[in-house]
């Protein structure tokens, strides 16, 4: 882990709707991806309770049906107003394609392929995120130990990797639509009968 390089740039108090705790937005300078962001909310202490979060702007901001985004995320920061803690958001929109090559995936699944599929035929693989800058970031926050807001073990394993050590697995499932349920029925098959552990 190169943490030296990082730092926190600004730190600014953003109130959001719904939320009875107060949230700070974090911005950093030397990630591979300057617009990473992390949001506090409360006065987490201990071991802190992170959702390490995947840009989705279809989900998180439109509130698309096709996934589960947005509903992960309203979760996490509804679980975060009772237990403090930090959303680490990263800015690897479609499991790290980009929004282009999601939507160019979300034609193919509209013809029958299932999510992971379509990433393949486009050349991706199942997942191209790299969490070594939500390892930075928690470092330069001063964590070397964390609970992690996910049933993902291979996020859990890219962050001890990356010399972070995660204690506990704390689930953060989507809510399930008659849109997202191929997206849903994927996830399960891909993650041996657990769709919270594939984000």
């Amino acid at each position: 882990m190169h943490a030296a390089k990082v730092r926190v740039r600004a730190v600014s108090f953003i109130p959001l709707n719904g939320l009875t705790r107060p949230t700070k937005f974090y911005t950093f300078d030397g990630l591979s991806r300057t617009d990473h962001f992390a949001i506090k909310v409360g006065d987490p202490s201990g071991i802190p309770l992170v959702r390490i979060h995947s840009e989705c702007v279809t989900g998180d901001v439109f509130g698309s049906l096709r996934c589960d985004c947005g509903s992960q995320l309203k979760r996490a920061l509804s679980k975060l107003d009772v237990d403090e803690g930090w959303i680490l958001y990263l800015r690897q929109e479609g499991r790290g394609i980009g929004l282009a090559a999601k939507i160019d995936a979300y034609v193919l699944q509209e013809d029958g392929l299932d999510t992971f599929s379509a990433n393949r035929v486009l050349g991706y693989s199942d997942d191209e995120r790299d969490y070594s800058d939500a390892a930075q970031m928690l470092a330069v926050l001063g964590y070397s130990t964390i609970r992690l807001m996910s049933g993902n073990p291979e996020k859990a394993a890219a962050l001890r990797n990356a010399g972070i050590q995660v204690t506990e697995l704390v689930p953060c499932a989507g809510v399930g639509t008659p849109f997202n349920r191929a997206y849903l029925e994927a996830k399960e098959a891909r993650t041996c009968g657990d769709p919270a552990r594939a984000f």
